[in-house]
């Protein structure tokens, strides 16, 4: 059973789509283990994101992640990176297959309405990042 963490954005937060994209999840066969609705400061978004420092769209990625609410979790099942990640689609919505999270939700490469973990140390660090042992189910 491999875990992933799932970050619906604060874009996608405001029009109210959260329900539909858990759903998506879940029709995919990924179970929730954990989710919280969180609001982070612009110093959390930067620890989240500390792997982009050096990339030129830190800040703006720092200051969106932090505009709004967004919703964490932890999605479970048989390759659950792969199977978010396909779910979710290409990170620049205009390149992400009909039917995707970013295709229907997303609106532009930056404010693209989800995060998935990219490999299993970086879902280790992420889930860590948001969620204590208890809180795992």
């Amino acid at each position: 059973m491999e875990r992933t963490l799932s970050i619906i954005k604060p874009d996608a937060v405001k029009k109210n789509v959260i329900g539909e994209i858990i759903s998506r999840f879940e029709k995919n066969g990924l179970r929730i283990a954990a989710m919280k609705k969180i609001w982070m400061t612009k110093e959390e978004a930067k620890g989240f994101y500390i792997v982009h420092k050096e990339r030129p769209f830190y800040d703006d990625l720092t200051d969106f992640m932090s505009e709004g609410p967004i919703v964490v979790m932890v999605l479970e099942g048989k390759g659950a990176i792969a199977k978010n990640r396909e779910i979710m689609g290409a990170t620049n919505p205009a390149n992400a297959a009909p039917g995707t999270i970013r295709k229907d939700f997303a609106e532009n490469i930056e404010r693209n309405a989800v995060h998935g973990s990219d490999a299993p140390e970086t879902a280790a660090f992420e889930i860590a990042y948001f969620f204590s042992a208890l809180e795992l189910l």
